[in-house]
């Protein structure tokens, strides 16, 4: 089992950037392809970026292909969000996510822990 904890989400100027971190407990965490997703008031979360828990292959979301990049650093249990070139529809909680030992996915289903979540609200 894992626990997930995100932090780093705030408030932003449209065109600016931030850093989502994904700290995760436990001693696996290099056994989990991690995956961020977000959700806005009023609308279902949506996938953003996944990696596969080789550190071989990531995942984008068309909206955010070229803006944000996922990492990870296994050492530090640690997954990473960065975002570059923010936008006002990049508004949203952003919850990082954990899936044992599978392939990259864009389904919320197919993961097995979440995190709480984090604000990011991006002001024109």
């Amino acid at each position: 089992q894992v626990q997930l904890g995100e932090s780093g989400g705030g408030l932003v100027q449209a065109g600016g950037s931030l850093r989502l971190s994904c700290a995760a407990s436990g001693r696996t965490f290099s056994s989990y392809t991690m995956g961020w997703f977000r959700q806005a008031p009023g609308k279902e979360r949506e996938f953003v970026a996944a990696i596969h828990w080789s550190g071989g292959s990531t995942y984008y979301a068309d909206s955010v292909r070229g803006r944000f990049t996922i990492s990870r650093d296994n050492a530090k249990n640690t997954a990473y969000l960065q975002m570059n070139s923010l936008k006002r529809e990049d508004t949203a909680v952003y919850y990082c996510a954990a899936r044992l030992a599978g392939p990259v996915s864009m389904t919320t289903s197919q993961y097995n822990y979440w995190g709480q979540g984090t604000q990011v609200t991006v002001s024109s």
